[in-house]
Parts: C-alpha cells; structure tokens; sequence
C-alpha cells in the first residue's frame, strides 16, 4: 500500500467519524450545553482513536460501518478528557479555538464534559451490539484508566522522586489505555477471537508508549510552527517527562544538580517578576540550557530509540492478522504517529 492511498483512507474513515458526530448532540435546552457540546466534536483534529477502531475492525475481518458506533464513542471520550483537562491546566486554546471554559465559562465546561460523557456512553449501546457487555467493559475500563492516569500525572507535579517505570506506568493509563481500548473494540466489532483481540491491546499499548514519548520529544525538537506552540513548555512546567528523569539518572556534578534543583522548582518559577522581555529571556535560557544537557547526554538519541522499540513491539503483534491492505494501515497509522511533527 501507498502512502497517498493509506492517506486516501484515512480521509474516508476521518469523514465517516465526522458526519457521525455531527448527528450526536440532540436538540433541546439548556441550549449553552448543547452549544458547548457541537463546538467540542466540530472542533476538528486527527480523530486518530476512533479511526483506529474503524481499521482494526477491518483488519479483523469486519466492515468499518459496523464499527462507526463504537468509533465515535471512543473519540466522545477522548474530547471528554480534553474539555476536564483544559480546565485543570487552565489551558485558552484548544486545536486553534478558544477552550470551552473560556468560550463559556467553568462550570458550563464542567457539564459539558460530563454531557460528552453521557453522549459517548449512549452511542456505544446505540443498535444492536454483538458483545454489549465485553464492549461496555472495555470503554468503562479506558475511562477509569484515562482518569487514573491523569490524576498520576497531577501527582507527579509535587513530587521528585518520581522514576521512569513510574513515568511508563503513568502514560499506559493516560495515553496508551485508550489506543489499546481504541483498537480491541474494533476487533470486538467485528466479532474477532479473544486471540485477535489480544494483539490488536498490545499494538494499542505499545503504540500509545511510543505516541506519548513522540510527544515529550516534539516539545523539545519540533518547530514551534509545526508544533503549533513555543516548544520546551514541559520544561517551563517542569514535567517529569521521560527526556528529563533519564537526564537526572544520566547526568553529573553540576549538570546533575542544576537537573535536581530544576526538578524541586515551582513551576510559577519560570514566570519570573520583571518586564515581559526578561521573562521571554529566562525562558529562552532555560529551555536552551535543558535542551544541551539532553543533546550532552545522549537523552534524545535515547528517546528516539526508545519510540522505535515500542513501535516495532506494536508492529510485531499485529503478526497474527492476515497480510493484506487493512494490516498494512496498521503499520501505516503507527508509521504516522511516531514520525510526526506536531
């Protein structure tokens, strides 16, 4: 398969999961509700998750039109934890609009996400579905894990001890659980063994490692262009990011401690009082600063390799299916997550 004709059907699956959202948000009051819930699904992005659901029902022997329920389910639930989680980093914008809780206001944000909630579960049961309750027990189990994993990463901001496996443990329930549940309700779809359904949770899982750590080096390497934000963000706010708890185990003598009393700064620390020119200034230092530390030590040759060797687990697990152009958008889908620059 070709690059232009996997992206040929990526539009197409892209397409379905739009129209399907579209139609989810039932008219009635109160209106600023429904208002805030369209703006959240017309908001656009990749709709990598429920087009994840979509191929792996194909590539398990299914019809993608069977699968398109559960697809847009799963990508309510993924604009969910968005809404909840803009209002817990204050964030003001979202995919180039202004967030839900500065469009409306907090509590409307708050309502809206649980509405999301709500509209997510209604549309998994919508029809008759083969497998209800394994399929429930799969999206309940991502949602409690998204959460869980969320919460870990608010945890994580006031301590220094946090470790690398505490890291992978961390973004398995933040990033990778709904990728895996993502793909296993695909397979459920269309009606796979538990064996099938088995590989297509560890490409999911492995995958969504390899999306996060992709992430955590794009906020270092990328151009602020394509990023579509300055870059070093997570070292502004002091992230216990994979690149900077391999740098503190890497590093020595003064690096190491600069690395540590980085490591106990509060994050408000970057936005040092002063003129918005110095505050620009320090900012630019630090990141640099952080920036060469990890080019000195190895740490973003590592990351690199470290998104390489979850990818090639995914891959392998996909060995199962039979080869044909539904698994080669598979490998495709992790080629495009992995080696992207945004």
């Amino acid at each position: 398969m070709t690059q232009t004709a996997f992206q040929r059907r990526y539009e197409t699956f892209r397409s379905m999961v739009d129209r399907r959202l579209a139609s989810l948000v039932r008219p009635g009051e109160p209106r600023d509700l429904r208002d805030a819930s369209r703006y959240v699904l017309s908001g656009g992005g990749k709709r990598i998750r429920a087009v994840l659901t979509l191929m792996a029902c194909e590539a398990a022997g299914g019809s993608a039109r069977n699968a398109i329920d559960a697809a847009a389910a799963i990508e309510v639930l993924h604009n969910f934890t968005l809404v909840h989680d803009d209002v817990m980093d204050n964030s003001p914008a979202r995919r180039g609009r202004p967030t839900v809780h500065i469009t409306w206001d907090l509590n409307t944000a708050l309502l809206t996400g649980d509405l999301l909630l709500g509209i997510g579960y209604r549309t998994l049961l919508r029809g008759r579905v083969l497998h209800a309750e394994r399929v429930v027990r799969v999206f309940t189990g991502a949602l409690l894990e998204v959460c869980e994993g969320q919460a870990l990463d608010l945890a994580f901001e006031r301590r220094t001890d946090v470790t690398v496996p505490e890291y992978f443990g961390m973004i398995e329930k933040k990033t990778a659980a709904l990728l895996s549940a993502s793909a296993v309700m695909g397979a459920l779809m269309a009606e796979a063994s538990p064996r099938i359904q088995s590989a297509f949770r560890r490409y999911g899982h492995f995958l969504g490692r390899a999306f996060q750590l992709q992430d955590d080096l794009l906020d270092v390497v990328a151009d602020p262009k394509d990023l579509g934000k300055p870059i070093g963000g997570d070292i502004i706010e002091r992230k216990k990011t994979f690149l900077l708890l391999r740098a503190v185990t890497r590093a020595e003598g003064e690096d190491r401690d600069f690395l540590i009393r980085l490591l106990h700064a509060e994050p408000a620390a970057a936005h040092a009082a002063g003129s918005p020119d110095r505050a620009a200034a320090d900012r630019k230092h630090l990141i640099g600063r952080v920036t060469g530390l990890y080019e000195r030590y190895g740490i973003l040759d590592e990351t690199r390799r470290e998104i390489s060797r979850n990818t090639k687990r995914a891959l392998r697990a996909l060995a199962i299916l039979r080869p044909g152009p539904s698994r080669e958008m598979l490998h495709h889908l992790a080629d495009m997550l992995v080696n992207r620059i945004s």
